[in-house]
């Protein structure tokens, strides 16, 4: 950090308070608005962490065999439980690495997370529906079905998908809120001294 022995210009605490609220207000106006590198970085952290926690849940739920003895409804009810908490962690910290990153505007930074995720979710999801069913490794495999109405299957994985975007939006804009704290600490700070 950049220290200076220069004191801010003015002769009472209030003129030094009224230059430094000054300082900040430039920055803003300058270094303000959406930061879509931070926004980037932000969007890798929130993939890299759902990834690392998916893959915890993933294994403590075999190991303490969750899914021993339990209905399908019951184990699709847990697996969407699970699936909400760690996309809103994910995107709480993605957030707030943009946020942090970035200074100031942390809600528009955690937007902008946000965005970048259904970008990439959007691409992928055309990619797959125009290459078609000749590279679905998944049907190549075989694996049992889950025996679950395909009625039943859609509704839940509807309504798990519109519950997804809700929390990995509200994780992003808190997340890059709370990632400009930082800052505004040492604004007030800086605005003190």
């Amino acid at each position: 950090m950049a220290r200076t022995d220069h004191p801010l210009p003015g002769a009472d605490g209030a003129a030094r308070a009224a230059t430094a609220r000054q300082a900040v207000a430039v920055q803003q106006a300058r270094f303000g608005g959406t930061s879509w590198g931070a926004a980037f970085f932000g969007w890798l952290s929130a993939t890299g962490l759902a990834v690392l926690l998916l893959a915890l849940v993933a294994a403590a739920g075999t190991g303490l065999g969750l899914t021993d003895g339990a209905s399908a409804e019951a184990i699709g009810l847990r697996g969407a439980i699970a699936l909400l908490a760690v996309l809103f962690l994910s995107y709480l910290a993605g957030g707030y690495v943009a946020g942090r990153m970035s200074r100031f505007s942390g809600a528009r930074q955690g937007l902008a997370v946000w965005l970048i995720g259904l970008v990439v979710v959007l691409l992928c999801s055309g990619a797959a529906a125009l290459m078609g069913s000749e590279f679905n490794v998944l049907a190549r495999l075989e694996l049992p079905r889950i025996p679950v109405g395909e009625g039943t299957a859609t509704t839940g994985g509807l309504v798990t998908l519109a519950a997804s975007a809700a929390a990995t939006l509200v994780g992003a804009l808190l997340g890059g809120a709370l990632g400009t704290l930082y800052h505004r600490k040492v604004d007030r700070a800086s605005i003190a001294a």
